[in-house]
């Protein structure tokens, strides 16, 4: 590999290179180790028409000596032509750089990707680049984000003010722009934890959630939109609590009726008949004692009375669950100022009443027939 005194005012830097993000601080930092130590890696280059060069890596290092005035600067002349290769070899460079940015990264793989110069596939570039396939996904989806979010996603893990993560970014990514940008950039005001990031994309996920709703929480901070989801999962399952426990007594109920129905009827004794019978054929007959016996009434009437009265465990259940359910509605109706969770505290109380409802309706259509 030989290296090569250029003279600065021949070399060019390459508008279509994957990074055009430096940082000043650090452009700075570099120009004052240069100024101290010299160029210690020479930078790549390419010969194109005209007798110039062009840069294929080491932006900041040509430049830092261009601030400093320096005339020359060491060169590794490449000889390659490919483009494909040499945008390669331009990434793979740059990811080892530490101020490369997510954005840059996710822009040069989309090129790669859809232009049709280049004309590559994820798979191509994950076995060129050393990197799964997935993680060449991740990339390409923070495109999807706006400009006011991009600008603001930073390399690593740490939350840092104003700024955002790819962990932050992750949980939003399948949602609609018209949410998607803007819990973006309420994540990186407040700080948001990707845990409490992907809490909060689960309310606009959920479709049982108007739409009207979800656009008036956009005006809420990060800690309140956390508060709104607690209340939400909360309100959620006492609702399917109180589902599974109306689905089980209805059950309860089903399996009453049928035994009711299939209990065999007791025969009226042939006594009963008899006298049933004289009753009807003398009413008001004197006995022997002289006083006159009432007018006996018919025997369906008669086995009413003395039967057991049908559904009479079930609707004791009923009105244990009635009273049970009135007061737990309203121990978990709040009142609290949330629109959004005092409607959910209300559904609550309706869905368990609605149940209660159906099962006297049964009953009842039950005794007619």
């Amino acid at each position: 590999m030989e290296i090569t005194e250029l003279a600065l005012r021949l070399i060019d830097e390459d508008p279509g290179q994957p990074r055009y993000q430096f940082e000043d601080e650090a452009l700075q930092e570099l120009m004052r180790s240069i100024e101290e130590l010299g160029l210690l890696s020479p930078i790549k280059v390419r010969p194109v028409p005209g007798g110039r060069y062009q840069i294929i890596y080491g932006n900041r290092r040509y430049k830092a000596c261009s601030m400093l005035g320096l005339d020359h600067i060491p060169c590794i002349v490449s000889t390659v032509t490919d483009e494909t290769e040499i945008y390669l070899e331009q990434i793979a460079e740059n990811l080892t750089r530490e101020g490369f940015s997510p954005i840059e990264e996710a822009e040069a793989f989309d090129k790669l990707l859809k232009d049709a110069k280049f004309g590559s596939s994820v798979k191509f570039l994950a076995s060129r680049l050393g990197k799964p396939e997935s993680y060449i996904r991740n990339k390409c989806e923070l495109l999807k984000f706006g400009a006011a979010v991009r600008k603001r996603i930073v390399r690593g893990t740490e939350i840092r003010p104003d700024c955002l993560t790819e962990d932050q970014l992750l949980p939003l990514k399948a949602l609609p722009l018209e949410y998607r940008d803007s819990l973006a950039l309420i994540a990186a005001r407040d700080e948001l934890a990707p845990t409490d990031v992907k809490k909060i994309a689960s309310l606009y996920k959920d479709a049982t959630i108007s739409d009207s709703t979800k656009n008036k929480l956009l005006a809420r901070s990060g800690p309140e939109l956390i508060d709104t989801w607690s209340v939400y999962r909360q309100n959620r399952a006492e609702r399917a609590k109180q589902a599974a426990q109306a689905q089980a007594e209805a059950q309860q109920t089903e399996t009453q009726e049928t035994e009711t129905q299939e209990a065999p009827s007791l025969p009226a004794s042939s006594d009963a008949s008899a006298a049933t019978a004289q009753a009807q054929a003398h009413p008001g007959e004197s006995d022997a004692a002289g006083t006159t016996s009432p007018p006996q009434q018919p025997a369906h009437r008669a086995q009413t009375q003395t039967a057991p009265l049908p559904f009479k465990a079930e609707m004791e259940l009923l009105l244990d669950a009635m009273e049970r359910q009135t007061n737990a509605g309203a121990a978990n109706v709040s009142l609290a100022p949330d629109p959004s969770a005092l409607r959910a505290d209300i559904d609550a109380v309706i869905d368990g009443l609605q149940a209660q409802l159906l099962r006297w309706q049964a009953i009842r259509k039950a005794l007619k027939s």
